[in-house]
C-alpha cells in the first residue's frame, strides 16, 4: 500500500489532489481512498489531505501517520509545521519551492529523498491562478509514479471541464521539470 499526505491551505486544492489521485488509481483498477483532515479551518488556513492506493482491498480507515509521500503544495508550510513528521525512512518529500532540492534539505534537515517543483510559478504561466493541486500532482507523479500519468488525464477533464487543458499543461509540466534529490 502507498499512503501519501498532502499538506496545503484552504482553498489551494489539497483535497482535489487527493481524490483526483484516488479517481485515477481507481480507473487502473487499483484500489483506493481519499479523505481530508480539517475542522472549522477557512479558506487559507493549514488543511492535511489523505490519499491511499494499493493492488488490494482498503481496510484501514484511519489518518495517515507514517507516510511514503508527503506533498506539499504551500510552501510557507515548511517553516510553519514539520509537514516530514512521521515520513518513512525511504519516503520522498514532494515540495512547491522556488529553492534546489538541496537548499530544502538543508534547511529542514531531513535525509529521504526530496523534489521540488516551483508550482506557484508554473500555475501562474498556464493558469493564471496559483492554485498549485494539479501542478504538484505532476511532481509527485515524476518522484514515484503511483499511477501512470496519463491516468489522471481523465479525472482533470471530468473535474475542471472547459479549463481542464491549462490544467494538464500545468501537470505535465511539473512532471517533467521536478527536480529530484536522493
Amino acid at each position: 500500500m502507498i499512503e501519501i499526505r498532502f499538506h496545503g491551505r484552504g482553498g489551494q486544492g489539497a483535497v482535489t489532489s487527493a481524490e483526483l489521485l484516488a479517481l485515477a488509481a481507481i480507473s487502473e483498477g487499483k484500489y483506493a481512498q481519499a479523505f481530508p483532515s480539517f475542522g472549522p479551518e477557512r479558506r487559507g488556513a493549514p488543511v492535511v489531505a489523505f490519499c491511499r492506493v494499493d493492488d488490494r482491498p482498503i481496510r484501514l480507515r484511519t489518518n495517515i501517520y507514517s507516510p511514503d509521500l508527503v506533498v506539499v503544495l504551500d510552501p510557507s508550510l515548511l517553516r510553519l509545521i514539520n509537514v516530514a513528521a512521521g515520513l518513512k525512512e525511504n519516503g520522498v518529500l514532494i515540495t512547491n519551492t522556488k529553492f534546489t532540492s538541496g537548499e530544502i534539505r538543508e534547511k529542514l534537515g531531513i535525509k529521504q529523498t526530496l523534489a521540488t517543483i516551483n508550482a506557484n510559478k508554473i500555475a501562474l504561466e498556464e493558469m493564471g491562478i496559483p492554485i498549485t493541486n494539479t501542478t504538484m500532482l505532476g511532481s509527485l507523479l515524476n518522484a514515484r509514479q503511483v499511477v501512470h500519468p496519463d491516468s489522471l488525464i481523465g479525472p482533470l477533464e471530468k473535474r475542471f471541464g472547459r479549463i481542464a487543458d491549462k490544467n494538464i499543461r500545468a501537470f505535465r509540466r511539473a512532471f517533467a521539470e521536478t527536480e529530484t534529490l536522493n
